[in-house]
């Protein structure tokens, strides 16, 4: 399945050489898996009520061309890899001419919100497993 967010890029989001600053597209990235979420049918703020977290473990982007003020951009995330404490996210951030902007990988772990620690997503929230574990199939 393909997640695809629609990002106008900001005046604030850009530097002093008029493109997007590097950090930002972190924050796009969030945005990313934020929707991909969504898309499958959960809110992430009813899934911190179930006291989980899915704090980010890695990240790595690949810069290609710059992003500029006023561009639309999208954001299309995908599932690559996922297991009961982890989840590996593709992203690539294309613009309206479909060009490749940027490319990026993002982990991210599950967390109890109470101890920080490891937990698998399965023993409290099955329903969200049992929709990733089907994205494999």
């Amino acid at each position: 399945m393909l997640s695809n967010t629609e990002i106008v890029v900001r005046y604030n989001e850009t530097d002093q050489m008029g493109v997007v600053y590097h950090a930002n597209y972190l924050v796009w990235l969030e945005m990313g898996r934020t929707k991909f979420l969504a898309d499958i049918g959960f809110n992430y703020a009813d899934i911190e009520k179930h006291g989980l977290l899915f704090p980010v473990r890695e990240i790595n982007i690949e810069y290609l061309i710059p992003c500029r003020y006023g561009e639309t951009v999208f954001v299309e995330t995908s599932v690559k890899d996922f297991s009961s404490v982890k989840t590996v996210y593709q992203h690539t951030i294309k613009n309206t001419n479909n060009e490749i902007k940027a490319k990026a990988i993002s982990t991210v772990v599950c967390v109890s919100k109470d101890t920080f620690k490891l937990t698998r997503i399965e023993k409290v929230l099955p329903d969200v497993y049992q929709a990733y574990k089907n994205l494999k199939n």
